[in-house]
């Protein structure tokens, strides 16, 4: 399938902050979102918002730590639309606790690392056989410059002082996956991406000084997951190619 016409896309965490805005650039873009979910309300709520704003939404509860949430998610999917053209794996958190290495609560870091790095690779694992089935299955796995190895070997870098041993370590891992499994499907046509959204205003964070918007922060994801033909294995913000 080419990507002018119409794909069915999988945004995980999508009720809310950049995957709320992710599905609603996508969808504004002619294209069936799929609003992945753990609370079935705030997913229902999310699809209707977008419906409101012209956008073919579909609420699909997925929480993306449990096994049996994942299989239901793709059995709905596979019975409703029969293929997935892009998975948006958007979901993923912080926790307090977390920080540098020789202070971190290391039951915290392996939260995270269950949340951001291997629930990741379930939901990919879950969803592959119906992105096999798309003639333009992409992977978008929402990273971070957290978790780029030069940007923090640069003394200089803005976020530097930004030490939290979970978060970044997590998505430092993340983001090999991503090299890995772009490898693993290059004979698919199956496309592997990791995008940094930058510095955005989410519960995650609160917010702050130079925070963009939601919105500002979809794009990096709307971009790699519409617009870039033949990428795959990169890790990259709106402005370009990011370093890893």
């Amino acid at each position: 399938m080419a990507l002018g016409n119409s794909l069915v896309v999988l945004i995980t965490g999508a009720n809310k902050g950049i995957g709320y805005e992710t599905a609603r650039q996508i969808g504004a873009d002619g294209h069936t979102v799929l609003v992945g979910a753990r609370d079935r309300e705030r997913g229902e709520m999310a699809a209707s918002r977008l419906r409101d704003h012209g956008v073919d939404a579909r609420f699909v509860q997925l929480d993306i730590g449990n096994a049996k949430s994942r299989n239901n998610a793709s059995g709905e999917i596979r019975t409703k639309f029969g293929r997935l053209d892009v998975l948006v794996k958007n979901a993923g958190t912080g926790v307090s606790g977390d920080g540098p290495p020789a202070s971190a609560d290391l039951a915290q870091v392996r939260r995270l690392f269950e949340i951001n790095f291997f629930s990741t690779l379930e939901v990919i694992q879950t969803m592959l056989p119906l992105l096999r089935k798309s003639e333009a299955g992409r992977i978008v796995n929402v990273s971070s410059s957290l978790g780029s190895l030069s940007r923090h070997s640069d003394s200089d870098w803005e976020f530097g002082h930004v030490r939290l041993t979970g978060y970044n370590c997590s998505k430092a891992a993340l983001n090999m996956a991503t090299i890995l499994l772009a490898k693993e499907l290059a004979a698919t046509g199956i496309l592997v991406n990791s995008v940094a959204p930058g510095f955005t205003a989410t519960d995650l964070n609160g917010g702050g000084p130079g925070a963009q918007s939601p919105a500002e922060g979809a794009k990096a994801s709307v971009e790699v997951a519409l617009r870039m033909p033949g990428a795959a294995g990169g890790f990259f913000t709106l402005e370009g190619r990011e370093s890893w």
